[in-house]
């Protein structure tokens, strides 16, 4: 028995062909794969099973992929959850309101069995929550790593995984410059292919939530947390 068996997937997709090829492939590398046609079956579906993994096709009848990231995102137990997007559509705006609505990866279609297994095993590698220390505070920021909060001023937050993550990477050396390389492979992995607009993005969002001083662009190279 293959030591993902115990991993579970939930495949989401309203053409019953698309789910039938990527659930014998799945299963064929021994994952547990449940699925689901539209975004409210995918909710329901994926409070009944926890899976480890969402992959989630975004144009769907009732409600769409980005919809059902971002129900899936305000529920505590799917906070962790690792959900990826594999559409047809690879318009920028697209990959952008994916990533807005919490995803962690967002891949376009055609893609082979093989290189799509490949995406989906480094998506769990980076499964885990970063493994640096953070202060307890900075600029009345802090983050509870345990249930993916922020707290700024004492007033609590909710941030989607990877704005989290950011945050958390940043805030564990204030100062520090961080090359745009250096957070990709931090965040999302360098085994994940995202562009530099993903950060900018993420960034963007930050600043949005927490105030516009607090991360600095360091022009060329990448951004750092000041006081």
């Amino acid at each position: 028995m293959s030591k993902e068996k115990t991993q579970r997937i939930l495949l989401v997709d309203d053409e019953a062909d698309i789910i039938e090829l990527l659930k014998y492939n799945l299963e064929k590398e021994g994952y547990d794969v449940s699925t689901a046609s539209n975004g409210r079956e995918a909710i329901e579906v994926a409070k009944k099973t926890k899976p480890h993994l969402i992959l989630m096709d975004v144009m769907m009848p009732g409600m769409d992929g980005v919809e059902a990231c971002m129900s899936l995102r305000d529920m505590d137990e799917f906070k962790t959850t690792i959900i990826a997007f594999l559409t047809a559509r690879g318009e920028d705006y697209s990959q952008i309101a994916g990533f807005d609505s919490g995803a962690d990866d967002y891949i376009t279609k055609p893609i082979k069995p093989r290189v799509l297994i490949s995406r989906i095993k480094a998506l769990l590698r980076r499964g885990s929550t970063l493994n640096v220390a953070s202060p307890e505070s900075l600029s009345g920021i802090s983050v509870d790593r345990e249930r993916y909060l922020v707290f700024k001023d004492g007033e609590e937050m909710s941030l989607p995984k990877k704005e989290f993550e950011l945050l958390a990477l940043l805030l564990s050396k204030p100062g520090k410059v961080f090359t745009r390389e250096a957070i990709l492979n931090e965040v999302w992995g360098n085994d994940i292919v995202v562009g530099d607009r993903t950060i900018d993005v993420h960034i963007r969002k930050l600043r949005e939530k927490l105030g516009e001083d607090l991360i600095r662009t360091v022009k060329g190279v990448g951004y750092k947390l000041e006081n």
